[in-house]
C-alpha cells in the first residue's frame, strides 16, 4: 500500500529510451480552459495519441518557471525525460490532473496556483505560495492495471451496504468463505478513477484467512463472496473501509472505496493441533516469561542475538481463540534475533531454542504488546502464548513479526 511525494523527484530522472517522436500538428487559436480545481491549461501542438488513465505511467518533458520567468527546473536542459505513474500522489496535484487531460503528442501550458502545488512552503528555487507554470510534451504512455469494465454487470448489494459485481465467474472454483486462505491480486480507486494502491504492479498477491480482521469489514465481507478464478468489483462504503479516520494522507476520512479484485487460489485450512505440555515443566525467567520446552531437538545450532531465525509459530489470546498462524499460511518467518524486530516476549524466547526446537511460550502483556493491544486482533493487557518452532539460524536480516504483514 507506499508513499506521496513531490514533484521535486523529478530532479532525479529516469532515462528512457530514444522513441519516434509522436506526430503532432500546432493549434492556430490555443485555446485556455480553467477547470473546477483552478488548474489553467493551454493545449499548443496537439498529438494524436491515446490519453492516459490513472494508474499509467507516462513519460514526459517539460520546463518549470515561476511568473516572473525563471525557470527553476527542465527535464529538457538534461535531455532526459521524466517518469511517473499517475493518480498515486507521486507528483504534485497539479501534475496528476493536468496530464490525465492530454494524449500522447501533445505540447501544453499548464498554470495552477500554490493549492496545486507546494502550498505554503518553499521548495528549492521555488518560493512558498508560487503560482506555478509548466510546459509539458507528453511523449508516451506506458499502461497500468485497468479499471474493470462492469458495463452491462449485475451489481448485487449485501444487508451491509457492501457492492459486487462479478466480472469473470467460476462456478467450480473454491469458496473464500470464512476460515479460508484466499490468495488475491487487488487495484485499489476511489470513486473518480484515481487509484490509490495496488498489487499487479508489485506482483505481490495477499494472502489473508478470511474472516478473521485481516483487511477492512467491507472488503473482508466482498472476498468471501468470491471463488478461486474469479474477478470481480467491490464497492464499500466508508464506514465499512477506514471510516472516520481514513488513513492520510493516501485515503481521506469518510472515503468509499473500490477494489477491483481477482481471486487466484482458495484453500482450505486445518487449524494447527496445539502442543501437548502434559506433564511438562512449566520454567520462568526473570522478566516473567513462561515458557515449556516441548521438543528438545538436541541440536548444536542455536538462537543468538543479532542472527537472523526463522520460526514458524500459531498465537493464541487467554481464551484459546487463535489469532494468527504461519503454520496455517504455509510460510515461516524470519527475522533479525534481538533487534527490537518483535515483541520482547520472542526476542528472550526463541534465544533458548536450538534449531528444531518446540517451545510453548506464555508471555504476559508487558512482554507482548503492552497496555495499548494492537488492534483489531490483540486488546489490551493480552496475555499471549505462542506455540513456535525453530526452523532455521543464519547471518542474513530480514525483519517480520508475529502478524506482520497480516493486519491489512
Amino acid at each position: 500500500m507506499k508513499k506521496i511525494a513531490t514533484i521535486l523527484l523529478a530532479f532525479a530522472t529516469i532515462a528512457v529510451c530514444a522513441q519516434e517522436k509522436p506526430k503532432s500538428v500546432k493549434v492556430k487559436k490555443p485555446k485556455t480552459v480553467k477547470t473546477a480545481s483552478g488548474l489553467e491549461y493551454t493545449i499548443t501542438e496537439k498529438g494524436n495519441g491515446k490519453k492516459p488513465l490513472a494508474g499509467d505511467k507516462v513519460i514526459v518533458h517539460y520546463t518549470g518557471k515561476l511568473t516572473n520567468d525563471t525557470v527553476f527546473d527542465s527535464s529538457l536542459k538534461r535531455g532526459q525525460p521524466f517518469e511517473f505513474k499517475l493518480g498515486a500522489g507521486n507528483v504534485i496535484k497539479g501534475w496528476d490532473e493536468a496530464f490525465l487531460l492530454l494524449s500522447v503528442g501533445d505540447k501544453a501550458t499548464i498554470k495552477f496556483g500554490p493549492e496545486l502545488g507546494y502550498g505554503a512552503n518553499a521548495t528549492g528555487k521555488i518560493p512558498a505560495n508560487s503560482i506555478l507554470i509548466f510546459d509539458v510534451e507528453l511523449l508516451d504512455i506506458k499502461e497500468g492495471v485497468r479499471p474493470y469494465d462492469v458495463k452491462g454487470k449485475d451489481t448485487v448489494k449485501l444487508p451491509s451496504g457492501v457492492q459486487y459485481i462479478i466480472v469473470k465467474e467460476n462456478k467450480t472454483g473454491e469458496k473464500a468463505v470464512a476460515g479460508t486462505m484466499a490468495e488475491f491480486n487487488y487495484a485499489g480507486y476511489f470513486r473518480d478513477g484515481k487509484t490509490f494502491d495496488n498489487s499487479f504492479d508489485r506482483n505481490q498477491p495477499l494472502n489473508i484467512k478470511v474472516g478473521k480482521q485481516q483487511l477492512m469489514p467491507g472488503w473482508d465481507e466482498g472476498v468471501s463472496m468470491l471463488r478461486a478464478g474469479e474477478k470481480a468489483r467491490l464497492i464499500i462504503p466508508a464506514a465499512l473501509a477506514l471510516g472516520e479516520k481514513g488513513y492520510p494522507p493516501l485515503i481521506p476520512p469518510n472515503t468509499d472505496l473500490i477494489m477491483d479484485i481477482e481471486m487466484i487460489n482458495v484453500k482450505v485450512i486445518v487449524p494447527p493441533a496445539l502442543y501437548d505440555i502434559k506433564g511438562l515443566e512449566m520454567k520462568t525467567t526473570a522478566s516473567g516469561l513462561n515458557y515449556y520446552e516441548v521438543k528438545k531437538a538436541g541440536s548444536a545450532v542455536k538462537a543468538a542475538s543479532g542472527k537472523t531465525v526463522k520460526v514458524h509459530y500459531s498465537g493464541y489470546l487467554a481464551d484459546g481463540k487463535m489469532f494468527d498462524s504461519s503454520v496455517e499460511r504455509g510460510e515461516p518467518i524470519e527475522f533479525p534475533l534481538g533487534q527490537g524486530a518483535v515483541i520482547p516476549g520472542w526476542d528472550e524466547g526463541i534465544a533458548l531454542m536450538s534449531i528444531g526446537d518446540k517451545f510453548r511460550l506464555v508471555i504476559p502483556y508487558i512482554l507482548a504488546y503492552g497496555e495499548q493491544g494492537r488492534a483489531p486482533m490483540i486488546p489490551a493487557k493480552a496475555d499471549l502464548t505462542f506455540d513456535v518452532e525453530l526452523v532455521e539460524v543464519s547471518e542474513g536480516a530480514q525483519q517480520h513479526g508475529p502478524g506482520d504483514g497480516h493486519n491489512h
